[in-house]
């Protein structure tokens, strides 16, 4: 059933690709994120991560499909978490905590600080900001989360910083309050042993045990560490929140953790995909035995075949290098991709798929009938990650919203 669309829909044009995104699939994932979260003897906070573009599938259409679930949303941009604020004020909606994952501007934390959103503190270059701020007479002071690198060597500071490049935080309580403390595991998802990533919650513990005999917070701080992998598999991660990305979008984040969630859960949690995408074609045509198909001259048809043109390649984030190995779907079957994936077309053999050249539409990620080509089978055709091909799904695609 049709719910909903953004930015058009498939009946738009004549020649068109669109992705399709399952509201009841979306709500299924949180559900099982809520009902695994709930399940320790305290009670947790659920935080979706929204991040490019809510990995791919369209910040504008998931926002307000996730509003109501759950109690953080987390960004990089900071033009991106003010969108929640803006979509809250107009539909008049209690606010949510949203967080600020990514570098921000002393500007920006001006306007975060008055819109009550949450900001990353994750290096001493923050000291610097302290006049600015203070000198913007906030109506409030910045809610801040300190971020420590236990062990990925990206942001947050290390056991030896700590506590001396963190005194400015104690030093300007007028200018920031300090409420949490994050990091980011470094491999979790690869693995199904996961020594590396107990020493750094042994490390980030530590780290918060100075952070708090330095602060003295009025409240504990809240704790965050673990992503999608960890939550499913190492429940001492899971902390006041967890910050769930790939598999809210009903993907797990690798076959390692799939393995080790049945070892750790006993019972697997069922995880829908929330996307689809399809495409109309452009032409369907016959090609005499021996004819060439595409740039290269790369596939040449054994037989006679019934070609299916379709309008859609690498530049609307359909993988290049899936050229000659994948597969889309049919009326349910299985239809090879021929030769080389073009700026703007892919050739498809539909030849045991229809029965005439009539328009058809095609299924590049989801089911059609029994049948279905998932996100990890086509990232893997393209020698790349499922992250990766999700985000990189044209932001300029449309994005339709059904039930």
């Amino acid at each position: 059933m049709h719910v909903e669309e953004v930015g058009g829909g498939p009946g738009d044009a004549v020649h068109s690709s669109w992705l399709e995104l399952s509201a009841s699939h979306l709500r299924h994932n949180v559900e099982a994120f809520r009902a695994l979260e709930s399940s320790g003897p305290t009670p947790r906070v659920l935080g979706a991560v929204l991040k490019g573009n809510a990995y791919g599938h369209g910040l504008a259409q998931v926002l307000p499909l996730v509003h109501a679930g759950v109690d953080v949303l987390y960004f990089i941009a900071p033009r991106d978490a003010l969108t929640v604020r803006a979509h809250e004020a107009a539909h008049g909606l209690p606010a949510r905590q949203v967080v600020v994952l990514g570098a921000v501007s002393p500007e920006e934390a001006v306007v975060l600080a008055r819109e009550g959103i949450d900001v990353v503190v994750a290096d001493r270059s923050w000291a610097d900001a302290v006049p600015g701020l203070r000198a913007a007479k906030l109506p409030r002071p910045l809610r801040v989360h300190v971020h420590l690198d236990t062990g990925l060597g990206r942001e947050g500071f290390t056991a030896d910083q700590l506590p001396m490049e963190t005194q400015f935080l104690a030093d300007a309580p007028d200018v920031f309050e300090t409420v949490g403390v994050l990091s980011h595991f470094a491999n979790t998802e690869d693995v199904t042993e996961q020594g590396y990533a107990l020493a750094q919650l042994d490390a980030f513990e530590t780290g918060l045990a100075h952070l708090t005999a330095q602060l003295k917070p009025a409240k504990p701080l809240q704790r965050h560490i673990a992503a999608s992998a960890a939550a499913l598999v190492l429940p001492r991660a899971r902390y006041e929140a967890a910050r769930v990305g790939i598999s809210l979008y009903g993907l797990w984040p690798s076959p390692e953790t799939r393995l080790s969630a049945r070892l750790v859960l006993g019972e697997l949690p069922v995880l829908k995909p929330v996307l689809s995408w399809r495409c109309k074609s452009q032409v369907v045509k016959w090609l005499p035995a021996g004819s060439y198909v595409g740039y290269g001259c790369t596939y040449r048809c054994p037989e006679p075949t019934r070609l299916a043109v379709l309008p859609v390649g690498y530049y609307d984030g359909y993988p290049r290098l899936a050229s000659g190995k994948a597969h889309v779907l049919v009326n349910g079957r299985r239809c090879a991709v021929l030769g080389r994936v073009m700026m703007n077309h892919l050739m498809v053999d539909v030849t045991r798929a229809v029965s005439d050249e009539r328009p058809l539409t095609a299924t590049l990620l989801g089911r059609d009938g029994e049948e279905s080509v998932s996100a990890e089978s086509l990232s893997g055709w393209a020698q790349t990650i499922h992250y990766e091909l999700l985000t990189r799904l044209g932001s300029h695609l449309r994005r339709v919203v059904v039930e």
